[in-house]
């Protein structure tokens, strides 16, 4: 399996779905409407969501790692 180099346009894109006023609480609230929205159109529709997942490794709709 190859792996995909992430480009500019990537990041430029993953910056869009960091600041979406639907994933962000989507990450934030695991149970909420917004998390089965952004779950159901992430990886068909949305292509900000699919850049989050490339340059991140894990979909727009999954909490953030605390650290």
């Amino acid at each position: 399996m190859s792996e995909t180099e992430i480009t500019s346009l990537d990041r430029a894109l993953a910056k869009v779905c960091e600041s979406c006023p639907v994933c962000r609480p989507a990450r934030r609230n695991q149970q909420g409407l917004a998390n089965r929205f952004v779950k159901g159109v992430e990886e068909r529709i949305c292509p900000f969501c699919r850049a989050y997942e490339r340059v991140h490794g894990r979909k727009a709709h999954e909490p953030l790692e605390r650290q």
